[in-house]
C-alpha cells in the first residue's frame, strides 16, 4: 500500500499499537500468511495483522487484502458482500474492484469516483492453502518454502487456525524445542521417562537457521507407536525462516516423510493466529480427521505453555534467561531476530 516510513501512522490506529514503532517497520516488511484461502470464498473475511485491520475478499482475480476500512466514512468492508466481482461497503454501498478502485457511488451513479475513494489494497499470493500478505512490500514475494505442497505421492492436510493468546516468537521458539517433548507431549508421543537431549547440530543459513535432531523417540502417536521398528531412530529436521515461520521435517520408517510448517501469524504483539500446512507421503488414504486431532492435541499442550511464559516477548538479551545445551536451535533463532534489528521492547 505504501513504501514510506510513515507506514506506521497510516495503518495502525492511534491506541491500537502492541508493537514499537521500529520492530513494526522490521515485521511490516515480511510475508505473513493471514488466513486459510478455504475460509475466503463468497463473503469478505476481517483479519488483523501487526494491529492493522484487514479485509480479504475473492474476486475472479483472486483474493485481495485490503485495508478493512471504507475510504469514504470508515466502515468496515468486511461487513459488507461481494457481489458482481466487486466488494460492495455497508454503510453507502460504493463497490471496489480486486485491486481497491472505486468504481461506483450509488447516491450519485453519474459519478467518476476520483483516486481518493481508492481502497488501500496489499500483495497477496495463495501459497500451501494460505492467503499471505505484506503490508510494506519493499521486495519481491518472499514466502516461505513448503518444497512437498502439491508434490506428486504428498498428501496436504490443513487443519483449522490456532489461536493463541501469546507472542509468535514464544510460539515459534517453542515449535523448535527439543528439550519439552517428555514434559509437554508426553500423551500425545513423548516418552515421560526419556527426556534426555542427545547432542545435535545447528547451523545458520541465509535464509535463517536449521538444526538436525536424531533420537529415539517415537513421532507417532500413542497407540500406534508399534509402528516403528525395534530401535529406530527418528530425524527431525527443523528449518526456521525469521522472523515467524518454521517448518519441520520429521523421518520416519520406510522412507516416510511428515512435513508441518509452522507459520505464526502477529495478529499483535501478545496475540498469534497459528496455520499449520502439513504433507505426508506415508497413509495417504488414512482419514485428515486423525490428523487433525493429533495435530490438536500437541498444539494445545504447546499453547497451555506458551499463553503462561513471562515475559510475554521472546528475551533477545542472551543474559535475561538461563540457557542449557540442548537450547542451541532456540538461541540461534534469537540471534537472527536481534540481528534483524528487533528488540521485542513494549510499545510506548
Amino acid at each position: 500500500m505504501t513504501t514510506d516510513t510513515s507506514a506506521f501512522d497510516q495503518l495502525v490506529r492511534p491506541g491500537e499499537a502492541s508493537f514499537n514503532r521500529s520492530d513494526w517497520d522490521i515485521l511490516s516488511r515480511h510475508w505473513h500468511a493471514v488466513a486459510r484461502a478455504c475460509d475466503v470464498q463468497d463473503q469478505p473475511v476481517a483479519a488483523i495483522l501487526l494491529d492493522v485491520r484487514l479485509v480479504l475478499f475473492r474476486t475472479s482475480a483472486g483474493v485481495s487484502v485490503a485495508l478493512d476500512q471504507c475510504p469514504h466514512r470508515g466502515v468496515p468492508l468486511s461487513m459488507g458482500c461481494v457481489k458482481n466481482d466487486e466488494l460492495v461497503c455497508p454503510y453507502h454501498g460504493l463497490t471496489f474492484k480486486a485491486q481497491g478502485e472505486c468504481t461506483k457511488v450509488p447516491a450519485q451513479p453519474d459519478l467518476k469516483p476520483s483516486e481518493r475513494f481508492r481502497l488501500g489494497v496489499f500483495p497477496s499470493v495463495e501459497r500451501y492453502g494460505l492467503i499471505w500478505t505484506c503490508l510494506v512490500p519493499d521486495s519481491a514475494e518472499q514466502v516461505p518454502p513448503m518444497p512437498t505442497w502439491g508434490a506428486e505421492g504428498h498428501q496436504a492436510v490443513l487443519p483449522p487456525p490456532v489461536d493463541i493468546g501469546g507472542s509468535a516468537g514464544r510460539q515459534v521458539e517453542g515449535f523448535v524445542d527439543v528439550a519439552h517433548f517428555a514434559f509437554v507431549h508426553h500423551e500425545a508421543f513423548a516418552d515421560p521417562d526419556q527426556p534426555e537431549v542427545p547432542t545435535y547440530e545447528t547451523t545458520v543459513t541465509d535464509q535463517g537457521v536449521r538444526s538436525e535432531y536424531w533420537s529415539t523417540v517415537s513421532n507417532y502417536p500413542k497407540g500406534l507407536q508399534h509402528l516403528a521398528p525395534e530401535g529406530f531412530r527418528w530425524l527431525r529436521v527443523y528449518e526456521i525462516y525469521p522472523p515467524f515461520t518454521a517448518r519441520l521435517t520429521v523421518h520416519f520408517p520406510h522412507e516416510g516423510r511428515l512435513n508441518i510448517l509452522n507459520a505464526a501469524s502477529p495478529v499483535s504483539a501478545h496475540k498469534t493466529r497459528l496455520f499449520v500446512p502439513i504433507t505426508r507421503n506415508f497413509d495417504t488414504t488414512g482419514s485428515v480427521d486423525e490428523v487433525y486431532a493429533f495435530n490438536a492435541q500437541v498444539f494445545a499442550e504447546d499453547q497451555a505453555i506458551v499463553e503462561r511464559q513471562w515475559p510475554q516477548d521472546l528475551p533477545l538479551d542472551p543474559m535475561a534467561e538461563a540457557h542449557f545445551a540442548a537450547d542451541r536451535t532456540s538461541m540461534a533463532y534469537r540471534r537472527c531476530l536481534k540481528n534483524m534489528g528487533l528488540t521485542f521492547k513494549r510499545a510506548g
